[in-house]
This record gives C-alpha cells, sequence and structure tokens, in this order.
C-alpha cells in the first residue's frame, strides 16, 4: 500500500511539476514522462533475476525501497532550488527520476510473488490473501494521488515539493514496515521466513559494500539512459522492440517446445501486443489527461478548487467499487462467461466509449471554455471497467498458456508490453496542444503585467524577477 502510495501520489503531479515549475513544453514533458514510466516497467526484468538468483526477496524490497524513498528526497530537493538554480535543478531531477526507476525494479517483482507462498497449494485462503493484497494496491493508489495532490498541487508551483516529500515519507513507512514485521510475519506454511538467501549463494554476493556499490551502478545507468533518451537521442522505442525481437528469437527458435506450446505461446504474445494499445490510452491518466483536467475542466466548487491530480484517484477508487461486482457477474455467468480473449476485447471497447464520452463533451465547445467534471468522472468509470475486464484476465492468460520452463520469460514479454505502452503513451500525449497566450500588457505605473486577462503584481519584494506564476515566467 505505501510503496504504491508513493509511485502514484508522485506520478499524479509529476508532468504538473515538468510543465509548470521546470518550465519543460508539453512535448518534451510528455515524452519524457513516457519515457519514466516504461523503464519503470523495464527494470523489474533485471531486478528480478537478481533477487531469484542472487539477494532473495526480502533483501531487494528493502534495497529497491530505501532507493525510491532517496529518489523522492533528491525530487523534494529539485523542487526546492529550480527557481534560483536550474542546473543543479536538471541534475537533481534527472537523479531523483533514475533512482526511482532502479528502486522500482528490485520492489515491484518480488512483492506479489510471496503473497502466493505464504498458503500451501490448494489452500482457499490464497484468494482472500490476494484479496487483502489487491485491496491494499489500490488503497495507496487512491490515497497517494489525493494527498500528494492536496499538499503539491495547489496552483503555486513552489508547493510541489511538498508532494515529493509526502511520497518520500510514504516510501520510508513501506521500508519500516518490511524490516520491523517480515520475519515475523512472512513465512510459509512450514513456518520458514519467506524471501531469504537462495541456497548456495555466496556470502561476497550479499556483501553490503558490493551491494551498494552494484545499486549505486545500476542507478547510474537508469539516469544515464534515461537523460540520453531524453536530451540526445529518443533511443527507448527501438530498445523495446529489440528486447522483444531477442526473446522471440530465443522462444521460438527452441526445438524442444511443441507445436501446441509454440500455438499457445503465439496467443500471448498477440494477446500482449493488443494490450500495449490499451495501456498506451489508458496511461494517458498521467499524461495527457492529467493536462486536461487541469486546464479544460471546470473543478471550481466555489469555496475550494479541486486539484487536477486528485482525479488520478479515481482509478483506484472504481477498482475497489466494482471489482466485486464485476467477479460477480463472471461467476454469475456460469457456461456463458466470456473467453479470457473476448474479455480483454470488451476491455479495449469500454476503453474506446471511455474515450469518446470525453469527446462528446468537448464537441463544439470552444478551447477557453471549460467543460463540466462529470465527463471527466465517467470517463475514468469506462477506463477502470475495462481495466478489469483486460489486467487481470491477460495476466491470468500468460500463466496459463507459457511452459513451466518459460513461465519467468513470458511474464518478461507482459512487462515488455507494458513497458512500451506506458513509452507510446508519452509520444501520444506529446500531441497534446500547447497554451496559447492571447494578450499580454504592461503596466508601468502598477508595476504589473496581465497575461491572458490574470494581472501578475511582482512588487512584493519577496518575488523580485523571475518569480513563477503558474505557467508564466516574470
Amino acid at each position: 500500500m505505501w510503496e504504491r502510495f508513493n509511485y502514484y501520489g508522485m506520478r499524479a503531479i509529476l508532468i504538473l511539476f515538468m510543465t509548470k515549475a521546470l518550465m519543460f513544453d508539453k512535448a518534451f514533458a510528455s515524452n519524457l514522462y513516457g519515457s519514466y514510466t516504461g523503464l519503470v516497467y523495464l527494470t523489474p526484468l533485471i531486478g528480478g533475476f537478481i533477487s531469484d538468483r542472487f539477494w532473495g526477496n526480502q533483501r531487494s524490497i528493502i534495497a529497491g525501497g530505501i532507493l525510491m524513498a532517496l529518489g523522492e528526497f533528491v525530487l523534494f530537493g529539485c523542487a526546492s532550488v529550480y527557481a534560483t538554480n536550474s542546473s543543479l535543478a536538471t541534475f537533481l531531477f534527472f537523479t531523483g527520476l533514475g533512482l526511482m526507476i532502479a528502486g522500482n525494479g528490485f520492489f515491484k517483482p518480488n512483492i506479489s510473488s510471496m503473497v502466493g507462498q505464504l498458503y500451501p497449494d490448494g489452500d482457499n485462503r490464497k484468494d482472500a490473501a490476494y484479496t487483502i493484497f489487491y485491496m491494499g494496491i489500490n488503497v495507496g493508489g487512491a490515497l497517494g494521488p489525493f494527498l500528494c495532490g492536496l499538499v503539491g498541487d495547489t496552483g503555486n508551483p513552489f508547493d510541489f515539493k511538498w508532494a515529493f516529500l509526502v511520497a518520500g515519507i510514504g516510501m520510508t513507512i513501506s521500508v519500516i514496515v518490511q524490516l520491523l514485521l517480515h520475519k515475523k510475519y512472512v513465512k510459509g506454511p512450514d513456518g520458514e521466513v519467506l524471501g531469504l538467501t537462495p541456497a548456495g549463494v555466496a556470502k561476497s554476493v550479499i556483501n553490503p559494500f558490493l551491494m551498494a556499490v552494484g545499486l549505486v551502478a545500476f542507478s547510474a545507468v537508469m539516469i544515464g539512459i534515461l537523460y540520453a533518451d531524453a536530451k540526445i537521442f529518443p533511443f527507448l522505442s527501438y530498445l523495446l522492440i529489440a528486447c522483444v525481437v531477442f526473446i522471440a528469437f530465443i522462444i521460438f527458435s527452441d526445438k524442444t517446445l511443441s507445436k501446441i506450446e509454440k500455438d499457445r505461446l503465439v496467443v500471448v504474445f498477440v494477446a500482449s501486443f493488443f494490450v500495449v494499445f490499451f495501456w498506451s490510452a489508458f496511461e494517458q491518466a498521467g499524461a495527457s489527461l492529467n493536462f486536461f483536467a487541469d486546464e479544460q475542466t471546470k473543478r471550481d466548487l466555489g469555496f475550494w478548487t479541486i486539484p487536477a491530480s486528485l482525479f488520478q484517484s479515481l482509478n483506484s477508487i472504481f477498482v475497489v467499487l466494482f471489482a466485486p461486482l464485476f467477479a460477480f457477474i463472471w461467476v454469475k455467468m456460469g457456461k456463458n462467461e466470456p473467453s479470457a480473449l473476448t474479455k480483454m476485447a470488451i476491455g479495449l471497447m469500454l476503453l474506446t466509449i471511455g474515450y469518446v464520452v470525453i469527446g462528446l463533451g468537448v464537441k463544439g465547445v470552444a478551447p477557453s471554455v471549460k467543460i463540466s467534471v462529470m465527463w471527466l468522472i465517467s470517463m475514468y468509470a469506462l477506463h477502470t471497467w475495462g481495466e478489469l475486464c483486460l489486467s487481470p484476465i491477460g495476466l491470468s492468460l500468460v500463466n496459463k498458456l507459457a511452459p513451466f520452463k518459460l513461465a519467468s520469460l513470458m511474464m518478461a514479454v507482459w512487462f515488455l508490453a507494458n513497458a512500451g505502452a506506458n513509452k507510446l503513451a508519452g509520444v501520444l500525449s506529446a500531441l497534446y496542444p500547447e497554451e496559447q497566450i492571447k494578450e499580454a500588457t504592461y503596466d508601468v505605473a502598477k508595476s504589473s503585467i496581465s497575461v491572458d486577462s490574470v494581472t501578475f503584481d511582482w512588487r512584493n519584494a519577496e518575488l523580485n524577477r523571475n518569480a513563477c506564476y503558474g505557467r508564466y515566467y516574470i
């Protein structure tokens, strides 16, 4: 719960921070957002490999959690100095994101794998355990954007730092909880603590100093990849495609696989291909839909203006509300229950209808006119219904169709599909138009400037020059 609180809380305000504080243009910010979230889904392949063979689940979770907490605190530093030292802010920004990416790679793949190990095969408590786990994820996913949005997305760009600080505190709580309670409660049916060092691993591999050096090196590589993709040459899309082609070559050149097994694996690749389009549209929530909520949605309730980032809590709230209903519907249908691929197709259709709804909301409306918040809420509800049809079903499909010896490799294909989708989400978000300044006037007598009918006054000595008001620099 606390890790998802951290990730979704930070993600909710990330693109707003980039465009309102760091003053990146929307296209650059969107592509950088896509690269960041894409790498977040790519690094678990590396973290999972190291955990399985060398470090164990618990050690990897703690290491990843510490890196993610440090990343948030570095971003807090970035948001504290961006107005006075832009070069330092840029360095801290890419460093913070790189630490988040590296930490997520060790944290993400190791939590869920331990839930199923808590109970013996056939134990009917396993479903209840995964339900608790699932609810924890969505409670964190709902609270993170809500609290980080309240303290950070206030309309004053200088307040974004508090969102990063709150997210960092959440991640620190996650690490403390894991350290204090893991060995007491995370035990298998035989009473043995789960997730400890794999058998036969040399002590030198888990030497704390060498581990720290490895984590620093891995983080540095992630920082470098993110910076190079954003500032030098956008190569991440090509890297993801190359990874898929390489994995496909390894799988389909394996002569020990039967024709039936290969046919099943083709289904997994096809399903993963269409999943890319679902998630690339779904993940607009943190990108172009965040811009839309901020600029073109009526959020003023009279006594309070709803921060745009708070709308990203809706997905998790709707998951908690509607997941039991969808589970009930599938069970109630019995023999008429749709196949896994049909459910995934329904998910794509519901996602499409969600965008049709928001399209109807803005049809014939001038760019300067804001639409009702209900259009956005309705769209997020439809997108969540689509997610409930596609996400758990797709994951289950991969597990069912993949041969046992290729289970991890096929899960890598699923993660790669998500990584590619997030990168594509950023590319699509880059198409969102920039705001245009229609009129700017300067009043010498009043020491003020008016931009699009909004007047900024810098007579306050604390503001001086280069003060930032929303998206405008004076």
